[in-house]
């Protein structure tokens, strides 16, 4: 499996509507992304909750993360200052010096929709915990980007499709390691 294969979100996954989907009621371009996560939701949430900059970091594989600065890693471990997360909240983004995200809607243990404006782009990402029926042992974590008056669509479907599916798929290597506790400490 690629590692673009492995933050695919399957065509049932696409299809559903989700929290926040209301807020940028017609999107220029959706982005799904899903990835599988050995660790029940409860286990998985509050790594979901402190995840950002100035907060626990963008999580990355170990492999990865020792090219950067010790400064610059994210946290391996749950901190307590960064488990308390409300609507209105606003989150400094790593895209831009001055970009923020804001905590459009919060359903504790579920779902967290964020919102921002970049430039005339309206945004919302929404991130989405779901049980596995078939074992409860392990989640799936939705992501889905929907993003209004882009004038670059094509940039965005290509070069943006390849740097979200990057960053998902650390994201996801980064949140495996430290949820399985297979990252060095």
């Amino acid at each position: 499996m690629g590692v673009f294969d492995s933050v695919k979100a399957t065509r049932e996954e696409h299809r559903s509507s989700r929290a926040g989907d209301a807020i940028v009621a017609e999107p220029n371009v959706v982005m799904d992304r899903a990835f599988t996560v050995p660790a029940a939701p409860e286990q998985v949430w509050p790594w979901l909750v402190q995840l950002g900059k100035k907060r626990a970091g963008w999580y990355l594989p170990a492999s990865i993360e020792r090219l950067l600065p010790p400064s610059r890693r994210a946290l391996r471990r749950i901190d307590l200052a960064w488990q308390h997360l409300a609507e209105g909240d606003v989150i400094p983004d790593y895209g831009g010096r001055h970009a923020t995200f804001q905590v459009a809607e919060l359903d504790p243990g579920r779902t967290i929709v964020y919102t921002s404006c970049r430039g005339q782009i309206q945004l919302t990402w929404s991130i989405v915990l779901r049980p596995m029926m078939a074992d409860a042992q392990h989640c799936r974590v939705l992501l889905r980007l929907r993003m209004a008056q882009v004038r670059h669509r094509r940039l965005a479907t290509t070069l943006g499709e390849l740097l979200d599916a990057l960053t998902i798929a650390g994201l996801a290597a980064g949140l495996r390691e430290r949820v399985g506790g297979t990252s060095p400490r």
